[in-house]
């Protein structure tokens, strides 16, 4: 028998696997986080203990149904390719409705093609806290070429704070150190978005 799993089937796979519900908040988080069927597979145990109402038993439940899973082939995704600033706030619009701030960053292949989106931080962005070791530590697991920061702005307006700057000027040059460019910082509005790339910060 040949069976192919796709994202439905897998949220299928683990909302029977852990007894939640397809649309419950565990399933769903896992997803947000690991959108990607490639990168569910590579997820951790580490990783998912991060995840709220995720503990040792249900972690181990998951990574089970996930092993049964990767011994069936899987279909080739379409991935989404960035080109542009503007690609890149299309891809993360949806940041626009958040309540905080939220601090992700996209990993990319050599083709520019987005391969993991991942919540670093949340809450107001400080230099101290966005710590390179944190954004890149994902970027690396995954062998990415390149990447995109992104975060949003509650108050709806996307124009950069000397935080904003500080954070982009000190990843760009862990970047350039790691061998993963930091292609852009997308600053995400209620109606419109700021490339710090385009500003001319990186």
């Amino acid at each position: 028998m040949n069976n192919i799993f796709d994202k439905v089937t897998f949220k299928l796979l683990l909302a029977s696997t852990i007894r939640e519900k397809e649309d419950g908040y565990v399933v769903n988080e896992i997803f947000t986080r690991y959108p990607s069927i490639q990168e569910l597979l590579d997820v951790t145990e580490e990783e998912l203990l991060q995840i709220d109402g995720i503990g040792k038993v249900k972690a181990k439940q998951i990574l089970s149904a996930l092993k049964l899973a990767r011994m069936n082939p899987c279909p080739v995704e379409n991935r989404f390719t960035v080109r542009s600033p503007e690609d890149a706030y299309n891809y993360l619009n949806e940041m626009k409705y958040l309540s905080q701030e939220h601090f992700v960053v996209l990993g990319l292949n050599t083709k520019n093609e987005i391969i993991f989106k991942e919540t670093v931080f949340i809450g107001s962005l400080n230099a101290s806290i966005v710590h390179p070791r944190e954004t890149f530590k994902h970027l690396i697991r995954r062998s990415c070429a390149s990447a995109i920061v992104a975060h949003n702005h509650p108050s709806g307006q996307p124009d950069p704070s000397r935080e904003d700057i500080e954070v982009t000027k000190r990843l760009s040059e862990a970047g350039k150190i790691l061998g993963i460019d930091v292609l852009d910082h997308i600053i995400v509005g209620a109606q419109s978005y700021v490339s710090l790339k385009e500003k001319g910060y990186i």
